[in-house]
């Protein structure tokens, strides 16, 4: 059965209704989940082995059943190494049905059918009973529900629920506990994904700066976390500035609470500093002695950190403070973590006195600038970047005149300030959406210019002379940036977008930038390879069929298409030079005829070719360029 499926193409801006398998939303999920990434996973699959293996043991030597609930089973491995250790029945419970149906026939080929029930529910939906989806409550948990939070997959309300309906009281528990650590540093890079720095412009004789209203400044922000591989922030972009502290731990052998709540711990900074961030992660005891650990510490952390397993279902987690606060070093100051079902938060409080070492709960952060609404963290380090800024002022310097009619087609950017600034005549801005409209109305009217800069908030086709004010268009501009733009191509709105607007424009209108170059390199990861390699066995225990079942999803149109990562995550060796694939035009409308490329890749070094990775530059001028992706290749041939 087919059915129509409607999808906005950020590329053309246009809803494009096509044909696709009944299941597509499922094989999407499949595509893009981390299955292979945890198989591949050694630390995690010998650990929770050793757990499990221990766990059956001590309910043995009391004489017992071993009775296992496994939540959250994916291909049911942890079941088939309960069994394999002893137990003597599992209920294997996956409530994502392809998954489930997947584990059915990897259990049954690994000839585990006879003792291991997969249940294809919510766990929270699971009954107890002779007519129940189970006969009796288990006397062994084990999960593997954690995201790099921790909690933010719903950790703590399936374990809640589970210890009152499903398991039984001092059950066995693998992980049996967990703990949540935290780390104070100062970090303009990291501070600059969250808050806005002031823009220095320089015009000739002339500088002027830039700023943002106090709202966004005194913003704390979302809740969501921002989660990366902190290994690879170089040291030189933090400085550290208290040791390591444990927030709050969770023993999954006991009853568990998911209500709200809050954890305080006292630090001592060991370095004065800004205090802006707080890095955190976790770690898991796989038994009750804590011999068998599982760790997301970083390589700073972890004493052998040449062994450090890389893994990208789990990595590490970066909160913002609500706001930058001064400490010294030897100071006594309090930092409070708080969550709730799904997410933490942090608070830094200074102590004066007892009634200010008593903190009430603190609801999640809630943005109230509209800025972290519209723009992710990646953005906000962009529009952070003054070197990036400087290469469009250079530009916008050699294509401005006093006479110029400026329109700008970008989402949320701060060109039309740039121009006004560099002394164009006139200035128009789009914003397709209303958040837009009303965050840089509030941004231009900080720097004076509310009643200069004219924003427009229209989709560029619906653009009428009136809007313009009769006025023709003399300098197009655009960074180009859209919030709907996944991909790097998907940016080429921009194109559409002019085209869209052609009637307004001047015979000799200069467009900034002028054209655009999708580059490749051909290149063999480091890690990240993982994600889509089969895995084939895994700890002795056939999982073909996940491999067969994630192909196939692969082979769904959309799941061919390249996958955005931010690349200076995650190392790679170039094994050729970076090659133009195809140039596009910004002088032009978009072609009537489809445009299309082909050729050779000549490969300078061996290695393993895993995939190509994709960028565009942008050419605002002639001789000046901006880079989305390469800025430039070390003498090792790796990102950087």
């Amino acid at each position: 059965m087919k059915v129509f499926c409607g999808r906005a193409n950020p590329t053309t801006g246009s809803v494009e209704w096509l044909e696709e398998d009944e299941n597509y939303d499922y094989h999407q999920e499949i595509a893009r989940s981390c299955y292979a990434d945890m198989l591949h996973d050694k630390d995690r699959n010998v650990k929770y082995y050793q757990g499990i293996r221990t766990a059956v043991s001590r309910v043995k030597e009391r004489g017992e059943k071993a009775i296992v609930l496994d939540i959250g089973t994916g291909t049911g491995l942890l079941s088939m190494m309960a069994v394999t250790a002893g137990a003597d029945f599992c209920y294997a419970i996956e409530v994502f049905t392809p998954m489930a149906i997947a584990a059915v026939k990897i259990v049954e080929k690994n000839g585990f059918s006879d003792k291991i029930k997969v249940i294809n529910k919510h766990s929270t939906e699971v009954t107890v009973g002779p007519d129940g989806d189970m006969q009796c409550r288990a006397n062994i948990l084990i999960t593997e529900l954690f995201d790099t939070e921790l909690i933010g997959e719903g950790a703590l309300p399936s374990y809640e629920h589970a210890h009152k309906y499903l398991v039984q009281e001092g059950c066995e528990a693998v992980p049996h506990r967990a703990r949540v650590y935290a780390q104070l540093v100062e970090s303009k890079r990291m501070w600059s994904w969250n808050k806005l720095f002031p823009v220095h412009v320089q015009a000739e004789d002339d500088e002027k700066i830039i700023v943002f209203p106090s709202e966004i400044e005194n913003c704390p922000g979302v809740t969501s976390v921002y989660d990366i591989q902190l290994n690879q922030v170089p040291p030189s972009d933090f400085t550290i500035l208290s040791d390591v502290v444990t927030m709050f731990s969770v023993d999954f052998s006991k009853q568990v609470n998911s209500s709200s709540t809050y954890y305080t711990a006292n630090l001592e900074p060991i370095k004065s500093g800004m205090a802006q961030v707080i890095l955190s992660w976790w770690d898991v005891d796989m038994d009750p002695s804590g011999m068998i650990k599982c760790t997301m510490a970083p390589y700073w952390v972890q004493p052998t950190s040449n062994d450090v397993q890389w893994r990208d279902h789990w990595m590490q987690c970066v909160y913002f403070l609500p706001n930058e606060e001064p400490v010294l070093q030897g100071e006594n100051v309090y930092l409070t973590a708080y969550r709730d079902e799904y997410s933490v938060w942090y608070k830094l409080q200074k102590a004066r006195n007892e009634e200010d070492k008593k903190d009430a709960y603190v609801g999640s952060p809630l943005c109230s600038c509209q800025a972290h609404l519209l723009w992710n963290r990646p953005r906000f380090g962009e529009l952070n970047d003054q070197n990036r800024t400087n290469q469009y002022i250079q530009a916008l310097m050699t294509v401005l005149e006093k006479d110029s009619i400026c329109l700008c087609i970008s989402d949320g950017s701060l060109l039309p300030l740039l121009a006004q600034y560099l002394g164009a005549e006139q200035v128009f801005t789009v914003e397709n959406s209303a958040v837009s409209h009303c965050l840089m109305e509030k941004i231009f009217k900080a720097n004076h210019v509310g009643d200069k800069i004219k924003i427009i908030e229209k989709r560029p086709e619906l653009l009428t002379a009136s809007d313009l004010e009769d006025k023709k268009v003399s300098v197009l501009i655009g960074e180009p940036f859209f919030t709907t733009s996944l991909l790097p191509w998907h940016n080429l709105y921009f194109l559409y977008a002019r085209t869209a607007v052609a009637a307004h424009l001047t015979d000799g209108v200069t467009v900034l930038p002028q054209s655009a170059s999708l580059y490749m390199m051909v290149v063999e990861f480091k890690d990240l390879w993982r994600i889509r390699s089969p895995c084939g066995t895994c700890e002795g225990f056939d999982v073909h069929i996940m491999d067969d079942m994630i192909k196939n999803s692969l082979n769904f149109r959309e799941s061919k298409e390249a996958e955005p990562h931010p690349l200076w995550e995650y190392p790679c060796k170039s094994l050729s030079d970076p090659q133009e694939v195809m140039t596009f035009d910004f002088r032009l409308t978009v072609p009537q005829q489809t445009l299309s490329t082909h050729g050779s890749v000549n490969l300078l070094r061996t290695g393993k070719s895993h995939g190509a990775v994709l960028w565009m530059e942008y050419h605002l001028t002639a001789d000046i360029s901006v880079s989305t992706g390469l800025v430039q290749i070390s003498d090792e041939k790796v990102f950087s």
